[in-house]
């Protein structure tokens, strides 16, 4: 069987990137097309002979928007206009299967109704559906921000309706969480099914410490720093009580972030993996604040027998029990804090944690998707 696998963009690691290195993992001689593609950050996950760009990457925009400063020139929010032509210009026709996997666009491709198309939805664009007025809100502040608002609600208008026509393609819909099914049925107006991402299975290898051995004089963040992962609530409830927390990640919102920042935070920027297993284990929790469609970071955090501070919406819900973290109910510093003081008042049986997390596990995962071809 001739299979390719699509994936949006390959301009920065994420949860949706470690769940396309196992699928590039189960299919090892199969294509990874791709809009646009960084390899100087992903090119030891996906070395460049695997790699098919769009034509954005090399054609109308080389290397791509050269006089742009680096930082820039992978900025996905640039080629928005152009990212649905570019998915819908691949051709597939020698091939049996395709497997997408979708945070925005990739469901979109033609197939020509010769090989079956297989999407694993990690959600449908949020910017385009459920934060598109946070999203216009941010870009009206400043002097060109009625301009900015103008262009990106004609722009969303657009997306928005080839989104609806493009989620029809597919001939089967994968869901990375229920949160995510919830959104693809109304949205979309599609049936999918559930498979959880997994978390890598180096995290289930671990081997769990003696809680009471841990230091646990901080509390720990891992996350993309981007606005809606609402990282400032953590920062702003151990700024008043004066608690340790440490970041690791990078992102966009970093520079906001640091000005909001006391002395008892630190960043720590992009972390190796075992490095970063050392900061789960000995962390007294992971503070989870934002809303998301599933989190692998929870998951990775209960593989180290380490608690969740988490809020209490989305994937979290399917994730996180009594036995293995705290939820608060509302976004705000206050709330979280109350979180925090109930997470230190409990003990946690690191076993526990490690036998929820592995219900999470690679061959769960490898299963949903060999069920899911075999149906189509």
């Amino acid at each position: 069987m001739k299979v390719a696998i699509v994936h949006e963009l390959l301009t920065m690691r994420g949860g949706a990137e470690r769940v396309l290195r196992i699928l590039g993992d189960m299919f090892p001689n199969a294509p990874i097309y791709t809009l646009l593609y960084n390899e100087e950050k992903l090119g030891d996950w996906f070395p460049r002979n695997r790699i098919k760009t769009s034509y954005l990457q090399n054609k109308i925009f080389p290397t791509p928007y050269p006089l742009l400063p680096t930082p820039y020139r992978y900025n996905h929010h640039l080629y928005l206009p152009h990212f649905p032509k570019a998915v819908e210009s691949w051709d597939f026709h020698d091939f049996d299967l395709v497997i997408s996997t979708s945070s925005a666009f990739a469901h979109g491709i033609i197939t020509n109704g010769k090989p079956k198309h297989l999407s694993y939805i990690h959600s449908p664009a949020r910017y385009l559906w459920d934060r598109t007025h946070d999203v216009l809100d941010r870009a009206d502040k400043g002097i060109l921000g009625p301009i900015k608002r103008k262009y990106l609600e004609r722009t969303f208008h657009k997306l928005r309706i080839w989104d609806s026509e493009a989620a029809a393609r597919p001939d089967k819909l994968l869901s990375a969480s229920k949160e995510v099914q919830r959104r693809v049925e109304l949205y979309w107006r599609r049936d999918s099914e559930v498979v959880y991402p997994p978390i890598d299975d180096s995290w289930l290898e671990n081997k769990i410490k003696n809680l009471e051995l841990r230091i646990k004089n901080y509390y720990l963040i891992a996350s993309t720093l981007v606005p809606y992962k609402k990282i400032e609530l953590a920062i702003e409830a151990c700024n008043k009580d004066g608690r340790a927390l440490k970041i690791v990640g990078e992102g966009p919102d970093k520079k906001r972030l640091q000005s909001l920042a006391g002395p008892t935070i630190e960043f720590l920027g992009y972390v190796p993996h075992e490095e970063l297993k050392d900061l789960y284990t000995n962390a007294k929790a992971i503070i989870f604040p934002g809303l998301e469609d599933f989190g692998l970071v929870p998951v990775e955090s209960m593989a180290c027998g380490t608690p969740v501070v988490a809020y209490a919406k989305g994937g979290a819900l399917e994730t996180i029990t009594e036995d293995t973290g705290v939820l608060f109910s509302d976004q705000t510093p206050d709330s979280l804090t109350q979180a925090l003081e109930k997470v230190e008042q409990k003990r946690f049986d690191a076993n526990v944690l490690h036998a929820q997390a592995e219900k999470f596990s690679r061959k769960q995962f490898e299963e949903g998707i060999r069920r899911a071809i075999y149906e189509i």
